[in-house]
């Protein structure tokens, strides 16, 4: 084989890989719709172990007038920590927005993750484990981050697998 065969098949490899990564990026970022067929449904009633480590709360709980994300995360997963990280410098924009935070691994990674985050600071998020793995079942949820966005009158707008950017969410709260 000559050298020049040699480059011409480099340059194609380096084409090729420069093109799925600009696939693989577009992908984490242009999230479609999750469609569950629950769309427009009432929020799913279940418990969550909160981070305090002896309360239970029950979603059913959770007053109407104000929209609700549900994000059901990974402790160790890059893309709900980068998830997190997003929702958390954009708060000022979400102060209208409860959130419920939760996984369902054990208890000491969702402990570390809520300290990491310091997410107790924050009035509007809850954060927890969902002992019953209610969550990734109900929405048949493939993997995290997943998040469930519910209107003011706790019906579900949209869900998306994967990281959704925090002005995304926002537009499909006020909307």
């Amino acid at each position: 084989m000559s050298n020049s065969n040699f480059k011409i098949k480099g340059n194609n490899m380096k084409r090729s890989i420069l093109l799925s990564l600009l696939i693989f990026l577009v992908g984490c970022y242009a999230r479609p719709t999750e469609k569950t067929g629950l769309e427009g449904k009432p929020m799913p009633d279940f418990d969550l172990w909160l981070a305090d480590s002896s309360t239970y709360f029950n979603t059913g709980k959770i007053s109407s007038g104000m929209p609700t994300v549900l994000f059901y995360f990974g402790p160790h997963c890059p893309y709900s920590k980068a998830q997190m990280e997003d929702i958390l410098s954009n708060m000022k924009m979400f102060k209208d927005v409860n959130f419920y935070i939760f996984t369902t691994t054990v208890f000491p990674e969702m402990k570390e993750f809520y300290e990491h985050y310091s997410l107790g600071k924050y009035p509007n998020i809850v954060t927890g484990i969902d002992t019953a793995i209610f969550f990734p079942t109900y929405f048949k949820a493939q993997g995290v981050p997943y998040l469930a966005i519910y209107g003011k009158d706790k019906r579900l707008k949209e869900a998306f697998v994967g990281k959704v950017s925090a002005k995304h969410i926002k537009r499909v709260v006020d909307n």
